[in-house]
């Protein structure tokens, strides 16, 4: 049986935890996950446990928090003036929003808190500081590598 190889499109069935065994993300009830082995698309340590799996092959792979969405950042939380925020956007904790960085980059933002006309926004990615879990699936290897 063919073996997933780097280069190869391939389609994996996941769950991703938290250390605690919380599931943040998954497949289920969607189409498989579909990428390219070293393609950069997805966490790196996921893409390299699918080298060798063939299908139908099951694997448990611990990714840590720098090879994941990095550390958490304090610098990256700031709090602004609720002047500086449209009046449509939904303050509610946990929203996020988008801002365009002085450099031209997207920003996702997640409202923190919300305190009188001061406005807590953090701009770690909610996963950043988080030891990972994904069981995964090989599904389907779509196309070989050239």
């Amino acid at each position: 049986m063919a073996q997933a190889n780097s280069g190869d499109t391939v389609r994996i069935n996941y769950t991703g935890k938290l250390t605690d065994g919380t599931v943040f993300d998954s497949s289920e009830g969607r189409d498989p996950l579909e990428f390219v082995i070293g393609g950069n698309t997805i966490i790196p340590t996921l893409e390299a446990a699918c080298v060798g799996m063939t299908i139908g092959d099951k694997a448990t792979v611990d990714v840590t928090a720098d090879n994941a969405y990095g550390p958490h950042q304090p610098d990256a939380i700031q709090t602004v003036e609720r002047a500086m925020i449209p009046d449509e956007v939904d303050l509610t904790i946990g929203a996020q929003l988008q801002a365009t960085a002085p450099d031209g980059q997207t920003l996702v933002l997640t409202i923190a808190a919300v305190e009188g006309d001061q406005v807590t926004l953090d701009g770690n990615h909610p996963l950043a500081g988080q030891d990972l879990s994904f069981d995964i699936e090989l599904v389907e290897i779509v196309s070989a590598a050239g």
